[in-house]
This record gives structure tokens, C-alpha cells and sequence, in this order.
């Protein structure tokens, strides 16, 4: 991989760790959705930063050129995100529907008790 590739590369990594720890930061994003693309950012980075550890990783892996392992790292690590955040999503919405099912069972308990409380005041009012 020429020096070139390797810096553009690094930069826009940097420049994502950067954009990352600033949104965590200012409390955009949560500590634990933001863990698994530090992970990610700083592995790319280190096989980024240290070809030979590169080159040997991807003959490892088969993979003909170091550029495409970090690529197909980028890759696997990007639906490991995306899967982590499914589950996430998957639970929050199961939240949700739950919340909704109880907030619906008190409107309905709210309206049968205004319900009778408006018999009781009809009541007393056809007594006196």
C-alpha cells in the first residue's frame, strides 16, 4: 500500500475518531452505541499506521492486497455495528409497545372510574 493511500486513509479515520469523541462529548451519542466504533476506528488505524503488521494480517487472511483487508475490515466491523444496533432498536421498540399497552390500560381505567363518579354526581343530584 503506497504512503500515499495509507495517509488518506489515517486521515479520514482521525478525522472520524475526532467527529466521534466530539458528538460523545457533547452528549449526542451514548458511551455504550459508541464503544464498537472506537473499536473499529482505532484498529484501522493501528493496521493503518503499522503496514507490516498489515501485509502479514491480510496473507493470513488470503487476502491479495492490504488495502482490501482494510476494507473488508471496515466492512465486517460496520455489520457488527449495525447488528448490536438492531438488537438495540428491537429492544427499545418492544419498550415502546409495552409502554403504549399500559398507558392505554389507565386511559381505559381512568375513563371507567370518571364514568362511575359521573353516575355518583347524577345520582345525588336526581336525590336533592
Amino acid at each position: 500500500m503506497t504512503i500515499k493511500v495509507r495517509i488518506l486513509i489515517a486521515a479520514v479515520l482521525i478525522c472520524g475518531l475526532l467527529m466521534i469523541i466530539n458528538m460523545l462529548r457533547k452528549r449526542e451519542l451514548e458511551l455504550k452505541y459508541v464503544l464498537g466504533w472506537l473499536l473499529c476506528d482505532i484498529v484501522l488505524l493501528v493496521f493503518t499506521a503499522v503496514p507490516g503488521l498489515m501485509v502479514g494480517f491480510s496473507n493470513f487472511l488470503g487476502i491479495y492486497s492490504p488495502v482490501n483487508m482494510i476494507f473488508f475490515l471496515g466492512f465486517v466491523f460496520s455489520l457488527i455495528i449495525i447488528f448490536s444496533l438492531t438488537v438495540a432498536l428491537s429492544r427499545v421498540t418492544a419498550r415502546v409497545r409495552r409502554l403504549a399497552q399500559i398507558v392505554a390500560l389507565e386511559e381505559i381505567k381512568q375513563e371507567k372510574g370518571s364514568g362511575e363518579i359521573e353516575r355518583a354526581v347524577l345520582s345525588e343530584e336526581k336525590k336533592g
